[in-house]
């Protein structure tokens, strides 16, 4: 069996954002000391995926390129593709399929993120089941503004609603979706939905038809961010921006997650981040490595 590969899918306009992002991606607004992107990607990190693939505008890639490089600064291997059209989450199944050749996937969108105690066990937990398809749900309080999760008696998924207008459940579909080999497959079969995108609930909905579709329920203690407009940004803003003033630690930082998962060396990363000793982020790290702390 391959090793699992990983989607960032960061296309779109982000019209919600305009005019900001008249000329930069919303993926890299920062939220609040990094990147937006840092924190999917931190993600797919947390869940031993080192094989990525990021898709986005022809106009933005090559500033993804520019921070990011091709991931060899966080032991990663990070490739690059165009998505011409914003057609649906579920098209990047299609555009990613002769970079996965065969392999499973984990599809994550580039303004979601997730954090929790334990969430990196529960992520490796998944990835490393490779049968059928895994998606994350939580507890929300307006669910009819996402793709609900149905769930029957026994607690299992029975159904998938999106948005609905009376919702007879509140736990909403998570942007992170862990497929086997066949999602390529399964996408190519869907057919355009009313507002003309490959949806990503049909394509779950095939899975869940099969029998093969699981669901990770995030309770108390976790939190899930969608960063898609601009409250929403500055909401996880502040919730970073808590967490890590009280506590003393940084959320979603891939030199420290690549650090202790032993992708790297100490020096390797020092060399690194030697041009930018002024920065809070790089001091951060430094007391990391050299210590060997949080």
């Amino acid at each position: 069996m391959q090793n699992r590969k990983g989607i960032i899918l960061a296309g779109g306009l982000g019209t919600r954002f305009f005019p900001v992002t008249n000329g930069l991606s919303k993926h890299l607004l920062p939220i609040f000391d990094k990147p937006m992107i840092y924190y999917s990607l931190s993600t797919l990190m947390l869940a031993n995926v080192r094989d990525i693939l990021l898709i986005s505008t022809a106009r933005d890639i090559p500033l993804f390129k520019e921070l990011l490089g091709d991931g060899k600064n966080w032991g990663l291997k990070i490739n690059y593709k165009v998505q011409e059209s914003p057609d649906g989450i579920a098209q990047s199944l299609i555009i990613s399929e002769e970079y996965l050749a065969g392999a499973p996937s984990v599809l994550i969108l580039g303004d979601n993120f997730f954090y929790g105690d334990g969430l990196q066990k529960r992520l490796l937990n998944v990835s490393d089941n490779n049968k059928g398809a895994t998606i994350f749900s939580c507890k929300v309080k307006d669910p009819e503004r996402y793709g609900i999760a149905e769930l029957d008696s026994n607690g299992e998924i029975k159904n998938i609603i999106e948005k609905p207008k009376i919702a007879n459940s509140n736990y909403a579909i998570a942007g992170i979706y862990f497929y086997d080999e066949n999602a390529p497959k399964y996408a190519r079969m869907l057919s355009p939905s009313e507002r003309g995108e490959l949806e990503i609930t049909d394509l779950n909905k095939i899975y869940l038809e099969k029998g093969n579709l699981f669901l990770e329920k995030l309770g108390r203690g976790y939190a899930w961010l969608d960063a898609g407009t601009p409250d929403s940004l500055l909401e996880a803003c502040q919730f970073v921006q808590t967490i890590e003033h009280r506590q003393g630690v940084k959320i979603c930082c891939p030199e420290e997650i690549a650090f202790k998962k032993e992708w790297l060396s100490k020096e390797t990363i020092l060399n690194s981040l030697k041009s930018y000793k002024n920065s809070s982020y790089v001091k951060y790290i430094y007391d990391v490595l050299e210590n060997n702390t949080q």
